[in-house]
């Protein structure tokens, strides 16, 4: 574990972040142009209006470049952090673990590795062998099994409909594992108070889809976003954007990048990575069981419904708004947290390629969304072990609101 974390200290040794403000429209528009023309910069956060704020995590060899980008385009900024490595560090002694994990899993004690997940999977299979059942439904590019729990209220039956939830598809997003496990523990450990959600559905749950970047992010270098397979077209540069990598509008004009070497980029040809065939696969052995395809990612306090690729309306849109309305409500009577949900599109950005539009298009999956769970820690991507409870039980407040409607909602 020391080595580990002196590793991840020295990759982010003088990173530093800056806050940009955009103040009117003409602003708003440069930024753009300069996130899209400078991908060496990762922006944590890109500002939709002129009332937020971007963040950007930079190397210290391109620092000079950014902040004269910046002044060239008339940008304010602010140095926010001087050097990231200090937040690495702090999190590393967080997280770390002198004895071995306790099964079924604490998800509020710590970040999980990928095995230690699997492993919970496999106990509460064990525990409640009428109800839980993990498969695995094929291997990354590194060869780490990628498991599906499938969970039931018991009465064998074939005809149910389907939720199906990922997580971890973007590898630093580490706070989505965190709270698949707690929907599997909620699904299970206090199935009586949740009984009447699985009825008439199974709820299939993969907690890691990127895995080898997932696990990358714990060992190498802590804001890894994609995967890890090499590129053919760009010997340096490692990985894809799977959530880029889906055959809906793939390698659209806007939306993703074909550069190797940009953090999304899509991939030499759709699904070209082991783990976003593995998610097709899930999707399409259900078929037309699959009514409600949930994908968790952070950070933003956003519900995202298709379309990415355009400000068109998919035919369903409005049944999906009435969940994503649920949701929302739920949390902010709850907690007071505020979302705001709508066309991916208009929301936030363009993206192309992604798993819950390729949901809608290719198995026309009645309710498919995205959800970007609360910012937390410095960053946003690294909430301290602390905040995981709060930041998963007001998710969880949402994710259950809306499971509440998709029951309702008679769905063919």
């Amino acid at each position: 574990m020391v080595t580990t974390v002196a590793h991840s200290f020295e990759l982010y040794k003088d990173y530093k972040v800056y806050d940009i403000f955009a103040e009117d429209e003409q602003q708003l528009r440069s930024l753009y142009q300069l996130h899209k023309d400078n991908r060496a910069y990762d922006f944590l956060n890109l500002a939709r209006t002129t009332k937020q704020i971007s963040k950007v995590l930079v190397a210290p060899q391109q620092d000079a470049k950014l902040r004269n980008l910046l002044d060239k385009n008339s940008l304010n900024f602010s140095l926010i952090m001087e050097d990231v490595s200090e937040i690495i560090l702090r999190e590393r002694l967080e997280n770390a673990r002198d004895t071995p994990p306790q099964y079924p899993l604490n998800v509020f004690e710590r970040y999980y590795r990928h095995d230690e997940i699997n492993e919970h999977m496999e106990v509460l299979a064990k525990l409640y062998p009428h109800r839980v059942f993990v498969k695995t439904f094929g291997r990354s590019y590194e060869k780490r099994p990628l498991k599906v729990i499938t969970i039931t209220n018991g009465d064998v039956s074939r005809d149910k409909k389907v939720i199906f939830i990922d997580a971890a598809m973007h590898a630093r997003e580490w706070i989505t594992p965190a709270m698949a496990l707690h929907i599997m523990n909620e699904l299970t450990l206090n199935f009586t108070n949740h009984k009447e959600l699985l009825n008439d559905f199974d709820w299939v749950i993969m907690p890691v889809v990127n895995a080898d970047g997932y696990e990358y992010s714990h060992e190498e270098k802590r804001y890894w976003r994609k995967t890890r397979s090499p590129s053919d077209l760009e010997q340096d540069c490692y990985g894809t954007d799977p959530n880029r990598n889906f055959d809906h509008y793939w390698g659209w004009e806007e939306g993703s990048s074909p550069d190797p070497c940009d953090e999304t980029y899509h991939g030499e040809k759709a699904f070209s990575e082991p783990e976003t065939q593995v998610v097709r696969d899930i999707m399409h052995s259900y078929g037309a069981k699959l009514k409600w395809y949930l994908t968790l990612h952070s950070y933003g306090n956003l519900i995202l419904l298709p379309w990415g690729h355009t400000p068109e309306l998919p035919e369903n849109y409005f049944a999906m708004m009435d969940v994503a309305d649920a949701g929302a409500m739920a949390i902010v009577l709850s907690t007071g947290g505020v979302y705001s949900y709508g066309n991916t599109y208009q929301l936030i950005y363009p993206t192309s390629g992604d798993s819950a539009d390729y949901a809608v298009s290719a198995l026309n999956v009645p309710i498919s969304l995205c959800i970007e769970m609360p910012a937390g820690g410095f960053l946003g991507f690294d909430p301290p072990v602390r905040q995981i409870e709060d930041i998963v039980l007001e998710t969880w407040i949402g994710i259950r609101a809306m499971a509440e409607v998709v029951v309702q909602k008679k769905l063919k």
